[in-house]
């Protein structure tokens, strides 16, 4: 009941205050965790997945059919979404030890501050913390790299230590223990999997999911009940899903025709409902610019594809962690009223670290000198003044694991053989005399299934030559000229 009274007050003030200005939206970033291309019927008409508030904003909004994580993995994902540079560059891995963004990286967050944001961020950071001992400040966070409030949890829901923090502070210490817990008929990484470690009081698994779109809904009604009304807000929501464990409440299990998971992801779209829903209660949706993605492939083997006859990779090859295409392309929505054509779709490929240089393009404002190496705009396919900007190769790291890749046109170039994360082989070494890499033309060959360097060595060679060039140079502006791979 007091949140009905709530958003009734909350629409009553809207009325009030007016639209923001045009020229700064509020800006809303959806982030699930772990969801494949496939999983959405928007993006994969053959989902089992009923997901109805990714499929409406595909509907208001603009479909990308070819963006992609800046790393297959969750802490890569993130740190080139923050910085608006690849995750290669630094050292995000070590987010168990320290955090990972250096104190004067300019981050989407600290840039939108500037542009007079009110900055907020819920949910899962996974970029380390300065931890020294949970009674005291927790620095390097989202606090120290540009949100002005942030409630959420350290990594994900299966790694402990278990426990919230309010802005810079554990709420609760994790003072208790939880054992290890997995689900049978599913692989050891896939149900309702925990690992054993330290826990609060006040931390249960099955309410974290609900607790973060609580606490987005509170940020929204929040701010347009605040002297800061006037001001354009910035939410960051990193929902921890549908990452393990999947924990699916009761209204949602077997309701999806791709079991544990399935249902799972149901709920997830249900809680985007509930936070889109305040958007609109409180009148914020025609001028709010909302990003909905995943950070990275799903964990979903040939095995569950044949049980159930749901891909979550939605016909890429792969997995999570993978150089190949499920591993980091990813379903990628925009929806902005008046701006974005409704029931769009763009072929342009992207990065998520290209949302730095797109956010400064819509502001007005420059890229910084010290930030966004290989961040890109793409301000003009949304609103369709060029539909295809310039763009260098999209560059990336297959699970930290020395694998990388370049994508170049309809080429993808690998420097290693197997997939470079969790799907086998990840490792192949060449026979005697047998080049090391694959090339696909992902135009012809979408699931990568022929591998064409033996027929296109000269390709191969350029695009190797290139990817090289790029990591070594620090940024995706090498000043050299250089021919691209077609």
């Amino acid at each position: 009941m007091w949140r009905w009274r709530f958003s009734f007050v909350c629409g009553l003030l809207v009325i009030g205050s007016g639209p923001l200005p045009a020229a700064s939206p509020n800006i809303l970033i959806l982030f699930v965790d772990d969801m494949g291309y496939g999983d959405p019927p928007s993006f994969n008409p053959e989902s089992k997945i009923p997901m109805p508030t990714v499929d409406g904003l595909a509907a208001a909004g603009m479909r990308f059919t070819d963006a992609h994580a800046p790393g297959p993995l969750c802490h890569l994902s993130r740190y080139g979404l923050m910085t608006g540079q690849y995750p290669f560059r630094a050292d995000p891995q070590a987010w168990r030890e320290r955090a990972t963004i250096a104190d004067d990286r300019p981050t989407i967050a600290s840039l939108a501050q500037e542009q007079g944001y009110v900055t907020a961020m819920v949910g899962k950071w996974h970029l380390g913390f300065n931890e020294q001992g949970y009674d005291r400040p927790l620095t390097g966070g989202p606090i120290d790299r540009g949100f002005h409030t942030f409630f959420g949890i350290r990594a994900s829901t299966d790694i402990p230590p278990y426990f919230y923090i309010r802005d810079d502070r554990a709420v609760t210490p994790p003072t208790e223990f939880i054992e290890a817990n997995a689900t049978p008929g599913w692989s050891p990484i896939q149900g309702a999997f925990w690992r054993a470690g330290k826990i609060a009081a006040d931390f249960h698994l099955p309410e974290v999911l609900p607790r973060f779109t609580d606490e987005a809904i509170q940020v929204i009604e929040r701010h347009r009940n605040s002297p800061d009304a006037g001001k354009p807000l910035f939410l960051y929501v990193a929902l921890p899903a549908p990452h393990t464990p999947w924990l699916p409440t009761d209204e949602h299990v077997g309701k999806s025709g791709a079991g544990l998971y399935g249902d799972f992801c149901m709920m997830v779209d249900a809680e985007l409902g509930r936070i889109l829903a305040a958007v609109d209660r409180c009148g914020m949706a025609e001028n709010t610019l909302v990003v909905f993605t995943s950070d990275n492939g799903p964990v979903w083997y040939d095995s569950d594809r044949q049980r159930f006859g749901h891909d979550s990779a939605g016909g890429w090859r792969g997995m999570k962690a993978d150089a190949w295409e499920a591993g980091h392309r990813m379903p990628f929505i925009v929806r902005w009223p008046g701006v974005v054509a409704p029931n769009s779709v763009s072929d342009h490929l992207i990065s998520f670290t290209d949302l730095m240089a797109t956010f400064c393009d819509l502001w007005g404002a420059e890229l910084p000198s010290d930030g966004g190496e290989d961040s890109f705009s793409f301000l003009s396919v949304l609103n369709n003044t060029d539909p295809h900007p310039s763009r260098p190769p999209l560059v990336m790291e297959a699970g930290a694991s020395g694998t990388f890749l370049i994508r170049d046109g309809h080429w993808k170039f690998i420097n290693r053989l197997g997939s470079g994360g969790f799907s086998p082989p990840r490792r192949v070494e060449p026979g005697p005399g047998r080049p090391e890499g694959q090339l696909y033309n992902l135009q012809e060959d979408p699931a990568e299934t022929h591998n064409l360097i033996d027929r296109h060595p000269q390709i191969a060679a350029k695009l190797r030559w290139r990817l090289q060039q790029i990591i070594e140079c620090g940024s995706s502006r090498c000043e050299e000229a250089v021919p691209r791979a077609e």
